[in-house]
């Protein structure tokens, strides 16, 4: 206990402040450095890659028609905006491996329910969509019936990723209480 003094010292130093290109350097050196690049190569990934571009395509397919027309398009415009959104986020909050740093959160139940929860929602909204292509005769029939085939391939991108979740959630132990609590 009398040499613990002197193992410790309390020199510190001021960061030299950088000027122009290399603070932007360090900035971008810092940011690639918490970017999880192994994540960009994985299924997940391009499972939510895929359900962006078809999501995008989908809420955008009917925003361009007269969907005021029929009131059930409300819900089916909330679920695709929405979900389009939130897996955006989603997406960020992975690729930037906010799961590393925030561990109290069970992230791979969080994801499981999330996309169990997305499929489901894109179920009801193709649903809907499918059976109101009827009521929209003439130019935006075509429009109405492409994006109730987008309403279908989203349920199966998120049923898929609902899966790969499930698969991940059951290798963690399936418990989210062990993943959480440290040992």
């Amino acid at each position: 206990m009398a040499d613990f003094p002197s193992k410790v010292t309390t020199e510190t130093s001021s960061p030299q402040p950088q000027q122009g290109a290399g603070r932007l350097r360090g900035l971008a050196s810092s940011a690639t450095s918490r970017m999880d690049v192994s994540f960009l190569r994985s299924v997940p990934a391009a499972l939510m890659a895929a359900e962006m571009v078809l999501g995008l395509l989908h809420w955008a397919l009917i925003a361009g028609a007269s969907y005021w027309r029929v009131s059930a398009y409300g819900w089916v415009m909330f679920v695709a905006v929405a979900l389009w959104i939130l897996t955006a986020l989603l997406f960020l909050v992975l690729l930037f491996s906010v799961p590393q740093r925030l561990s109290a959160v069970p992230w791979t139940m969080t994801v499981m329910m999330y996309n169990g929860v997305a499929a489901l929602l894109y179920l009801t909204a193709f649903l809907t969509n499918a059976a109101t292509v009827r009521q929209f005769q003439g130019s935006f029939h075509g429009q109405i019936g492409a994006a109730a085939f987008f309403g279908a391939a989203l349920t199966l991108l998120y049923g898929a990723g609902a899966y790969l979740s499930y698969l991940d959630w059951r290798a963690d132990g399936g418990n989210a209480a062990t993943s959480t609590v440290p040992t």
